[in-house]
């Protein structure tokens, strides 16, 4: 039976009867643990409950760490104890330390407690590191080796004593300190004679990164050198953990979202998309209810020309568009160069490089938009009226140059004082633009008013 199915027939899961449980428990324990994760998690909290009791004690382990943490939280609080410690015992020390991250403090306590000594260990020293950093997402799963012994002796310690790391792929050589040394992959075992030594086919330069790098550099790291797992080391160059890719993944798609929010004024990080709409409301409201006074000050920029826009009514339809074309612009500009700056395309140094390179491309915008406000406006204006698009084009042009310098200035700016590009969003933005272009466009329509009259 297909996942889909499963979903299907699960929607009176407490009403079935117990050959339809029995179908629904195989089901769940030979479908992907991923599948099985997003399953549960589509059920309502008592179906959880009940599904998750269906599987496997390691069935059950495997779908834990797919589920969402909320979800992770409600089935702790519904399961029976020794179960709960059962599956954070079996869990990665990321992950488990990725959970707790979640939950109350009075509650880490407890379940600390139910670890064994060595994982509570493990996850304390791992807790222990700051958040957004690589001893954060750090696991201290992975393969360690001595340099005395030969190719046969490390694929026999690999098959009997290492069978729960994380990653086999890669092993790391270190000293009696524990400092590291080197690193082997396995496709070199394999393809080495049994009786080599592992110090004359290791190799000596490691990548490595600290407990104490950002995990965003810790991303980029992986990425521009191609590995699936990357050693992290402590101030004493002694090996305590490795960032694999999966959580690279991870990583990535969390930072994404967390700046794509940003932009949009979406506030307390990450909002999925089936969140509550109490959660929706308390990561939304606050930024909108900010911008009101944003667009008070937009509005204000108008109120002393509202005179003008009765005298020149067409200006009623100008502005709106004039509006837009600049705030669609500098949102263009501000994506680009936030991205450029997360990704690490770009450093602050590059701030004069970027911004002749967007201000030759702006210069193409601002003419055409100009020529296009300036040709919409005197088809609106009546004939006396229609040196009015003159100033319009001309306005518009100006504010599409302004809104390129600011959206790739600023958060330059930003990022050299170390603070986040993404704090610059798009609606701020906006709003600003909004307030200098209607401020500059009825000025001038005001005095050319005065002197023409």
């Amino acid at each position: 039976m297909l996942i889909q199915d499963v979903r299907n027939c699960a929607i009176n899961i407490v009403d079935f009867g117990v050959s339809d449980l029995n179908e629904l428990k195989w089901d769940l324990n030979h479908l992907p643990a991923v599948d099985v994760g997003d399953y549960i998690t589509n059920l309502s909290r008592k179906q959880r409950a009940i599904a998750f009791r269906l599987l496997n004690k390691n069935r059950a382990i495997d779908v834990f760490e797919y589920l969402p943490a909320e979800v992770q939280e409600l089935l702790i609080n519904s399961l029976h104890d020794v179960q709960v410690a059962q599956i954070l015992e079996a869990m990665s020390p990321d992950e488990r330390a990725e959970l707790f991250d979640e939950l109350p403090a009075k509650v880490v306590k407890r379940l600390l407690q139910s670890l064994s000594p060595q994982q509570r260990q493990v996850t304390a020293t791992i807790l222990g590191y700051p958040e957004g950093t690589a001893g954060r997402v750090m696991t201290t799963e992975y393969v360690r080796l001595q340099e005395g012994l030969t190719v046969r002796e490390v694929l026999n310690k690999i098959r009997c004593q290492d069978e729960d790391k994380e990653t086999i792929y890669y092993a790391y050589v270190t000293d009696n300190n524990r400092k590291l040394v080197s690193v082997v992959s396995l496709r070199q075992l394999l393809f080495s004679y049994p009786d080599a030594l592992l110090r004359d086919i290791a190799a000596a330069k490691v990548i490595r990164t600290t407990t104490d790098t950002p995990q965003r550099e810790v991303a980029k790291i992986m990425k521009r050198y191609d590995l699936i797992a990357l050693p992290v080391v402590d101030r004493e160059d002694r090996l305590v953990g490795i960032v694999t890719i999966d959580d690279v993944v991870d990583i990535i798609d969390e930072e994404a979202t967390e700046e794509i929010q940003k932009l949009a004024g979406v506030t307390g990080g990450d909002e999925s998309a089936l969140c509550s709409p109490k959660v929706t409301l308390r990561k939304r409201l606050p930024w909108l209810l900010g911008n009101i006074g944003l667009y008070i000050a937009a509005a204000s920029a108008i109120a002393p020309f509202q005179e003008v826009i009765k005298v020149v009514p067409v200006l009623a339809i100008i502005m709106p568009i004039l509006a837009n074309s600049s705030g669609n612009v500098a949102f263009q500009v501000l994506s680009v160069t936030v991205r450029g700056l997360g990704l690490g395309e770009v450093t602050p140094k590059d701030t004069m490089t970027l911004l002749r390179k967007e201000l030759t491309a702006g210069l193409g915008t601002a003419v055409g938009l100009g020529l296009a406000l300036t040709t919409l406006s005197m088809m609106w204006s009546p004939p006396d009226e229609r040196w009015v698009s003159f100033v319009a084009g001309s306005v518009m042009a100006v504010n599409v140059m302004i809104a390129v310098t600011l959206g790739t200035v600023l958060p330059m700016g930003l990022k050299r004082l170390n603070l986040d590009p993404a704090l610059i969003s798009g609606p701020l933005m906006t709003t600003t633009l909004d307030a200098v272009g209607f401020m500059t466009f009825l000025s001038l329509i005001s005095f050319a008013l005065q002197v023409f009259s």
